[in-house]
């Protein structure tokens, strides 16, 4: 069945609305000016990450049933509402220098928009992609890891000439924009479509280990707890860097703000195209092959780690 809507603006529309939330990952910019401002610990300010990042995780997994009942417009308009709210209120709470405010503003309305919103593109555009599940999904997700890429700096530069608090203010409205224009103009394909200019016997046969579930019966499965162990301990790490990379970046290997802001950049370059170019990959070698490459490249970047002649080298790598 045909459509008029495009397929690559759909995706784009979800890259937009996640370039818009992933803006978290670069969090990390905010703990010094914060530290210096305010004179928070760096675990206080870490720990408003920490509040995003859980609301984010019970969000998502909470409000699955809804995009799939209401369908990603009305996901994505909730989560517009809730992450561009908790960034003006984040700007007032750091006006009226209230931690507590910041913790509600930024860890659990902006959590709670960073959630809903990081889930409503996914389901949708694989729909959309059905000859190419793997780059849709990494499609989906790539604008949350370029983020930090765009955010990173803007940023910076924002709290330099602005103040903390307008910087909040000022992405409050930005992505608001962004996000609800996305959001108005994704929806679900309709039943039965079929991208144009493609035959229907070149489309790739599913096989049956990627046979889509429902939530009620992937819980029952074993692959479903093994998974999802797997992505706790990769993401918790990942997580934890993420939190504290720019002032890390500044107290061990000496860098400076806008170096240490730099690295923040580089690590969402990669962030972003190895989403993509890896879900992209595993159309055609499979998932569990992705996943074990992977695994062993890591292995092997952790193991050459002591041969770095320096701690700023180690940061850039």
């Amino acid at each position: 069945m045909e459509t008029k809507k495009n397929r690559w603006l759909m995706a784009l529309a979800g890259v937009a609305l996640h370039i818009s939330i992933g803006s978290v990952y670069a969090w990390s910019v905010f703990t010094q000016p914060l530290q210096d401002k305010v004179g928070w610990t760096l675990s206080d300010v870490s720990l408003i990450f920490s509040i995003a990042i859980f609301f984010l995780g019970t969000s998502a997994a909470f409000m699955g049933h809804f995009v799939e009942a209401r369908g990603p417009k009305a996901s994505g308009l909730i989560s517009t509402v809730f992450f561009s709210s908790g960034l003006i209120l984040s700007g007032f709470a750091v006006s009226i220098e209230n931690l507590w405010l910041l913790y509600l503003g930024y860890g659990v309305l902006g959590g709670i928009g960073l959630g809903i919103g990081y889930i409503t593109p996914v389901s949708t555009l694989v729909k959309w992609f059905p000859d190419r599940r793997g780059m849709a999904t990494g499609l989906a997700i790539m604008g949350f890891g370029f983020a930090a890429m765009i955010a990173s700096p803007v940023m910076g530069y924002l709290i330099d000439n602005f103040g903390i608090a307008n910087t909040f203010y000022i992405m409050g409205v930005t992505y608001f924009v962004i996000m609800l224009s996305a959001s108005l103009y994704l929806e679900r394909p309709p039943e039965g479509y079929h991208p144009s200019g493609i035959p229907l016997q070149e489309q790739p046969k599913q096989k049956k280990d990627y046979v889509q579930l429902t939530a009620n019966e992937a819980v029952k499965t074993r692959r479903f707890y093994f998974l999802w162990l797997m992505l706790f301990i990769n993401i918790t790490c990942g997580i934890a860097i993420l939190a504290v990379a720019s002032p890390m970046g500044q107290e061990v290997a000496g860098l400076s703000v806008k170096s240490a802001a730099i690295m923040v950049g580089i690590m969402g370059v990669f962030n972003g195209a190895g989403r993509l170019v890896w879900a992209s990959i595993s159309d055609y070698i499979g998932r569990p092959v992705v996943q074990m490459s992977i695994r062993y490249i890591l292995l092997f970047k952790l193991s050459c780690s002591r041969y770095y002649h320096s701690r700023r080298t180690a940061c850039y790598l």
